[in-house]
């Protein structure tokens, strides 16, 4: 029978607000008498009795990967979905809690943690599934975990394909691209030497590079330094092949990042752990520049999980998860107001950045550029603060924000996506299109002019532009990773939702991954790199 004439009503949701989940579930549901039980026998022909099916309500519910919202919201309209399910392992368990249990089993962090581990889990996350799994979901879409990704490192580059297959190529100085050489080198080559381990995070600095294994192993190589990496004074001694962190085997980490005084992970539990510049009580502990030993970042964050890191120059961001909602604390330098507080004054411990309650902004994606940082809100506006020098923050100006400011040029976009740099800022919207703004050197902006006339290419954009020749590739764009570093020139990759990865920027030191002709050290116009990262 067609379903537009089965005499069935057509039910419409209009205006639903996307509320936060534990509003939606400690929602009454109202007492009313019921006409006719669709859900619990007596059902017309035709109609699909649910009671009499629960298996198969689970199975789709949890095949169609439904986001917890729409879990809880399924809870608060359909006592069904609320009452308990009888199903292992928890007879206990709604059929909303136990789909949303069983997706959290799909995901990789997940899935080796003890039955204890869980539960100690779904207590740090606020008491239900449905929050365990927007919590990792969360993660995900942060940091492309278990996904391809791309990052345009300080000289050298590092891919890393969907099956966790590191590729690596540009400077070697220091053996950070883990070929057990310090040669240059052009072409991506993946590394021999991580055979067999999957890879589902990376992140480099100046001669160093950190990747993070499905197992939450963390392997580093390059200068062996966790702090002062770009300057040297840490980092003379030099690992040519991926090893293993021996102080980090505890800890089952899911996200690193490296500022040029610290390095900062990220455990499965959404715990903060930072190495090095404790000096002066920065970074919540007492510790010189030499420490190997993992801190935990005391304070606001003790006791809320966090989902994504990113590290600057002199500072850090935390992206909080709660049951309310995202938050973003800060911790470090605040010169040129980049902690985002409303002044320049440091913090010792992580604070949250208010702002964006007072701007009804919910943050879902965190970057931290070297000297400026940025947010992607639930609803596609971008906010920028810190150091505004070269229009790095997209104001039209070269004013320091020393509070987070909505970027009013991209008021019509909704963004999904953004990375920052050395005070450059790249933002993707939803459709894909690629915007720019910031210090133009080195072409790393991808406004390559039809005249190719130099200084047009490297000119510096105080607005929101348009990168029209990532348009020309006719590829939706879903990630972009700038060079994050002060001390060297910038390039750009451009990685597509089919695994194609587009390079252009400084390229002298072969992290273009071309062979760049003679007389030539960048790229203005992004091309392919003949490397599948699917």
């Amino acid at each position: 029978m067609d379903a537009t004439t089965s005499g069935t009503p057509t039910i419409q949701y209009h205006n639903i607000p996307d509320q936060p989940i534990t509003t939606i579930v400690a929602t009454q549901l109202p007492t009313f008498q019921r006409h006719q039980r669709h859900c619990f026998g007596d059902s017309s022909p035709g109609e699909f009795p649910l009671s009499a099916n629960p298996s198969i309500v689970l199975h789709v519910l949890t095949s169609c990967n439904l986001y917890p919202q729409d879990l809880a919201k399924l809870e608060a309209t359909c006592s069904f979905f609320k009452q308990p399910a009888n199903f292992e392992p928890d007879f206990d368990l709604s059929l909303s809690e136990l789909a949303a249990l069983d997706m959290c089993q799909k995901r990789v962090i997940f899935k080796p943690m003890t039955t204890e581990q869980q539960q100690h889990l779904k207590q740090i996350c606020g008491g239900s599934w449905k929050l365990v799994l927007r919590f990792l979901l969360a993660g995900e879409a942060c940091c492309r975990r278990e996904k391809s990704q791309a990052i345009a490192g300080p000289g050298h580059s590092i891919a890393v394909t969907s099956k966790g297959i590191v590729y690596s190529f540009g400077s070697n100085s220091s053996g950070q691209l883990g070929h057990g050489t310090t040669g240059e080198e052009w072409k991506p080559r993946p590394i021999r030497a991580l055979q067999g381990i999957r890879i589902i995070q990376a992140t480099t600095a100046t001669g160093r590079t950190m990747l993070i294994s499905d197992s939450g192993q963390v392997y580093a190589f390059g200068k062996d330094s966790f702090g002062d990496a770009e300057i040297g004074i840490q980092g003379s001694k030099m690992v040519t092949t991926p090893q293993l962190v021996d102080s980090l085997k505890n800890i089952f980490v899911v996200q690193a990042a490296i500022g040029n005084f610290f390095t900062a992970v990220l455990s499965r539990e959404g715990r903060v752990y930072t190495f090095s510049w404790g000096s002066d009580g920065k970074l919540c502990h007492h510790t010189d520049s030499n420490d190997v030993e993992p801190r935990p970042l005391l304070g606001a964050l003790e006791h809320i999980p966090v989902v994504q890191i990113a590290a600057g120059f002199c500072y850090l961001l935390c992206l909080a998860c709660q049951p309310s909602g995202m938050s973003v604390y800060s911790v470090g330098c605040g010169l040129g107001g980049k902690l985002g507080h409303g002044s320049k004054t440091d913090e010792k411990y992580p604070r949250l950045i208010e702002q964006f309650q007072l701007l009804n902004l919910r943050p879902m994606v965190v970057a931290a550029g070297a000297w400026h940082a940025a947010v992607v809100g639930q609803d596609g506006r971008i906010c920028t603060w810190g150091w505004g020098r070269y229009g790095c923050l997209g104001h039209g100006n070269e004013e320091c924000e020393s509070v987070p400011k909505v970027v009013e040029e991209l008021r019509d976009v909704k963004a999904v996506h953004v990375a920052t740099g050395d005070y450059t800022t790249f933002v993707v919207s939803d459709n894909g299109d690629v915007y720019s703004f910031g210090c133009g050197e080195s072409a790393s902006l991808g406004h390559n002019p039809e005249n190719h006339e130099q200084e047009d290419m490297h000119a510096n954009v105080l607005s929101p532009k348009l990168v029209s020749s990532m348009k020309e590739i006719n590829e939706r764009v879903v990630q972009i990773s700038l060079t994050n570093s002060i001390y060297w020139k910038a390039h750009t990759f451009a990685l597509t939702e089919s695994g194609k990865l587009y390079a252009f920027g400084a390229g002298d030191k072969g992290q273009l991954g071309v062979e760049l002709g003679a007389n030539h050290t960048e790229r203005g116009k992004p091309e392919l790199l003949d490397i599948d990262l699917c």
